[in-house]
């Protein structure tokens, strides 16, 4: 009984994460065409007797636009951290505010756009590997060898981490994808490749 509970969480809880990204998908696109599009499309109509298709999503961009300046600056930033606080104190919203910004702060990473490829690296002890992100290599003038630049994300915020000067021999190369790798990494193993292939 108590394994089939406990099944039934780990599903539950995968389940969740798969569909978070799907729900804040449908609200967003929800948001631009019924509330925002419609109605100033409605308006405009209204107004001045045809309508512009169109017009409301453009109108977005240029809100967008102007709340990315403004969360860029000293007062925007102090204003999205006031929000967070108040969506840390209700709990569905926290978790869904969290994954959103977990989301968009693993695709906002300068770094997750000149990643080359997903190696495992034996970090902490033999035979415990790691997610690491191939970023370049280096030369080291000592030995005159050729170590990679590895980025190995913490669980689950993949903003913060470990560079690594290795060797290519000590790494074990993957099939996976950058975004394969980041779902795994931002879902604790819940969401994710099956299997580990030798790339």
């Amino acid at each position: 009984m108590k394994k089939l509970l406990k099944n039934a969480r780990t599903n539950i809880i995968r389940g969740l994460l798969a569909i978070i990204p799907l729900i804040l998908s449908y609200f967003a696109v929800n948001f631009i065409y019924v509330v925002i599009d419609k109605r100033v499309m409605g308006w405009l109509h209204h107004l001045i007797g045809f309508p512009i298709p169109g017009l409301g999503i453009i109108l977005v961009l240029v809100i967008l636009y102007l709340l990315g300046i403004i969360a860029s600056n000293v007062i925007g930033k102090e204003f999205f951290n006031i929000l967070e606080r108040l969506t840390n104190r209700i709990p569905i919203i926290k978790t869904t505010y969290q994954v959103g910004k977990q989301i968009a702060s693993t695709f906002s990473l300068p770094e997750s756009q000149v990643f080359k490829k997903v190696v495992l690296v034996d970090f902490y002890k033999p035979n415990s590997w790691m997610i690491g992100f191939v970023s370049g290599s280096i030369l080291d003038t000592e030995s005159n060898e050729k170590l990679l630049k590895v980025f190995i994300p913490t669980v689950p915020n993949p903003t913060s981490g470990f560079l690594l000067f290795i060797k290519e021999q000590e790494i074990r190369n993957t099939t996976w994808t950058v975004e394969e790798a980041m779902r795994m990494v931002i879902s604790g193993g819940i969401i994710g490749p099956q299997e580990i292939r030798q790339g």
